[in-house]
């Protein structure tokens, strides 16, 4: 694996490239190799919540499910809170359960999430996807024990720039998630941003992929 992508919605075959496509329940492609799972926030659907969490809970099982997600809040959409809420919080079971690790996402909620990671004593790595907020948040994700990962964002908005480059290195992985860039893309401008080499960011997310993905297994 010379790059990881974190969050994909596109699966491009790459032999360089280890992707973690992210899938729905209700529109599983069997042929992807590597994916996450989940119920967004933004497809709450009332009655496939349980079909869904069931084909989650079957996937979670298997080797090639390597996370579930991408799962989360989002307080600027019509779906009420409290719902989100409760599909969250089953996923975050079925997390702890499988010790799996988790894809979030997180629109102006951070800080239910953090409250709701507290309460219910998650212990898998939980991953805030595509951040693009200030430092004083990052800060305190990564004390609250979230990791952070960048992609689109960093690679539209300079502001970013002294954001990333004050996250620890064992607290970060880098994504595309829908935008026509590659990971290769986002990866140079993260080495320029850290000041470091591409082999010595490989080895940074490689570092910390195996802390996230194999650490449960042992």
């Amino acid at each position: 694996m010379e790059f990881f992508n974190f969050h994909t919605h596109q699966f491009t075959n790459q032999s360089n490239v280890l992707e973690l496509v992210n899938q729905y329940p209700n529109e599983f492609d069997a042929s992807i190799p590597f994916y996450s799972i989940g119920i967004h926030p933004w497809y709450i659907v009332d009655d496939r919540i349980d079909a869904d969490l069931k084909i989650i809970e079957e996937k979670l099982q298997t080797e090639n499910c390597l996370a579930i997600g991408e799962c989360g809040l989002d307080k600027r959409i019509e779906i009420p809170l409290e719902k989100q809420i409760i599909v969250f919080e089953k996923q975050l079971a079925l997390a702890e359960k499988y010790k799996k690790p988790v894809v979030i996402h997180c629109v102006a909620a951070f800080q239910e999430v953090i409250e709701i990671k507290k309460k219910m004593k998650i212990s898998v790595p939980m991953v805030i996807h595509g951040f693009s907020k200030n430092s004083q948040l990052a800060n305190q994700l990564i004390a609250a024990g979230f990791y952070i990962s960048f992609g689109k964002y960093l690679l539209r908005n300079p502001e970013l720039k002294t954001v990333f480059q004050n996250i620890p290195s064992d607290r970060f992985l880098l994504e595309t998630d829908t935008i026509e860039e590659n990971i290769q893309q986002v990866y140079d401008l993260a080495s320029e941003y850290k000041n470091i080499t591409i082999k010595e960011l490989q080895d940074i997310i490689s570092s910390n992929f195996e802390a996230i993905f194999r650490k449960n297994k042992e």
